[in-house]
Parts: C-alpha cells; sequence; structure tokens
C-alpha cells in the first residue's frame, strides 16, 4: 500500500520538477549570468546583476512596494478580522449565502476587478459623478498611492477573511462558555480567549495577503497610472520592455528570497503562539 502510494506521487513529481524546479534553476542561472541569452557560448559567470539591486533607485522601489504591501495588509487584517467574526455568529442557513460574496469576486478574472476599480476611482468614475452630482468637490484618487492600496484592499480581502474564519468557526464553544462561567465579559473572552486562538487563521491571512501584494503590477500599472513603479512592475519592465533577463532574473531573486525571510518570521510566530498558548486572565 505505501509502495503504491509512492507509485501515484511519481507524476507529481515529474511536474514539480518540470514546472518549478527547472523554471527556478533558469531563473538562478540568468541571474549569475552576463551576454546574449540567444547565444549561449557568450553568457559569463558575474555578480553585477545582483550589485545593480542596490542601486539606491531599485532600493527605492522595493521599500515602496514592501510599504505598501505592509498598510494593505494591515488594512486587510483590520477589515477581515471583524468581518470573519460577524460571520462566524450567523446562523447556519445564512453563512453559505455571505460566504459567496466573499467568493464570488475571488472566481472573477482579476484583470476585470481591477478595471472595475479604475471605472470607480478614475476622475471621471463613478465616486467623483456622485460627488458632482451631490454639489461636493471631486477627489483625486486614481492615479496613485490611495488608489493602488486601495485595489490591494478589495482583491486580497477575502485571503485574510476565510483563514481567519475557518479557526474561527472551529472554536469549541464550551471553552468560551467555560471563560464566561468563570467570570470573563464579552471584551475579556475576545482578548484572552478567541484572540490567542485565532493567531494561527491571522497568521495564515497576512502570509496570503501580503505575498500577492508585495509582488504585484498589474494592481500599480492600472490604478496608479504607471506613476507608482512597485518591484513586480520593474521586473516585468525588465523581462518584456528592456529586455535585460539577467537583471530581471536577479530581481526575482531577490523578491524571493524576501518573501521565504517573511514566510519564515511568520511561521516562528506562529510556532511560538502555539507552543505558548492562550494567557490567562
Amino acid at each position: 500500500m505505501k509502495n503504491k502510494a509512492r507509485f501515484l506521487a511519481y507524476p507529481y513529481m515529474v511536474w514539480m520538477v518540470i514546472f518549478i524546479v527547472v523554471p527556478l534553476l533558469l531563473v538562478l542561472f540568468y541571474s549569475l549570468t552576463e551576454g546574449n541569452i540567444k547565444d549561449p557560448s557568450s553568457l559569463t559567470f558575474s555578480l553585477n546583476n545582483y550589485k545593480r539591486v542596490f542601486d539606491v533607485m531599485y532600493l527605492n522601489v522595493i521599500w515602496k512596494s514592501f510599504k505598501l504591501a505592509i498598510i494593505s495588509t494591515i488594512c486587510c487584517l483590520i477589515l477581515g478580522y471583524p468581518v470573519a467574526l460577524i460571520i462566524s455568529t450567523i446562523k447556519a442557513k445564512y453563512k453559505n449565502i455571505v460566504l459567496m460574496f466573499f467568493l464570488v469576486p475571488i472566481w472573477m478574472n482579476f484583470l476585470l476587478r481591477t478595471y472595475a476599480w479604475m471605472s470607480i476611482l478614475s476622475p471621471n468614475g463613478f465616486i467623483n459623478r456622485l460627488l458632482s452630482w451631490m454639489g461636493l468637490p471631486t477627489l483625486s484618487i486614481m492615479p496613485g498611492q490611495t488608489a493602488v492600496i486601495l485595489g490591494m484592499i478589495y482583491n486580497f480581502l477575502p485571503f485574510m477573511v476565510l483563514p481567519i474564519y475557518t479557526v474561527l468557526s472551529k472554536i469549541d464553544k464550551s471553552v468560551l462558555e467555560a471563560a464566561m462561567d468563570l467570570g470573563a465579559n464579552k471584551l475579556v473572552t475576545f482578548v484572552k480567549v478567541i484572540l490567542p486562538l485565532t493567531v494561527p487563521g491571522i497568521i495564515s491571512g497576512i502570509t496570503m495577503v501580503f505575498m500577492p501584494a508585495v509582488s504585484t503590477f498589474v494592481i500599480s500599472q492600472l490604478l496608479g497610472g504607471g506613476k507608482e513603479l512597485l518591484i513586480g512592475n520593474l521586473i516585468e519592465q525588465q523581462f518584456t520592455v528592456q529586455r535585460d533577463w539577467h537583471f530581471g532574473s536577479a530581481l526575482s531573486i531577490i523578491l524571493m528570497i524576501m518573501i521565504l525571510i517573511s514566510m519564515a518570521i511568520m511561521s516562528k510566530v506562529e510556532k511560538d503562539d502555539g507552543n505558548g498558548g492562550a494567557p490567562r486572565w
């Protein structure tokens, strides 16, 4: 039975080698070489691509990418946690309907969702038309960082709500009843019992929002109007416009390392919390 299970895993291992390992090795190879990629004999080993990453201009782009990703992740957490908490308390027959409102946008095309926000936030969009109709001054949101952050929050909010809701729905109700019986009010029960128990969901939500937010390029390109250059846009330009695959690969490797470090930190926080358990009051 054990050997049969291993046999079933072979196709996935082959698929993983072809579509994950080989492309990663190619990206690493291009990042460590210089020359014409169409002429393999002209390629030479070099670390200059990594040295270019530490140019002040590119460091500012990386810093801006992480700053906007952190802001959007914090906003998603602040908005998503209460939503997940409310959904977990809704009656079962209405719960699936409410969850559907968060799942349907995920099923839609990512580009379509971003275009929809363009029609809302643009200078002649729905918000400014409504403000003009009400006799109020119009807003200058798009293009700019505010529009990019709003787009990130809208697109990635479900990825924060769903893992937190999953953890909340699995909390044993007898634990909450025990806390209430011991004299804890609703606020103390939330702070001392519910919040610590939902830390794994919060960590999962932060990871699922932060990673796509820091590497996105469609949102910043469409809602930022090309003015908000993030590391995702920089990598995309190196491959499609500048045709500098070597530098684009070096940027991709640096971004991958940063994301892996972030994931390691999140895993460490989750592990420490799991070992420590919920504090007593």
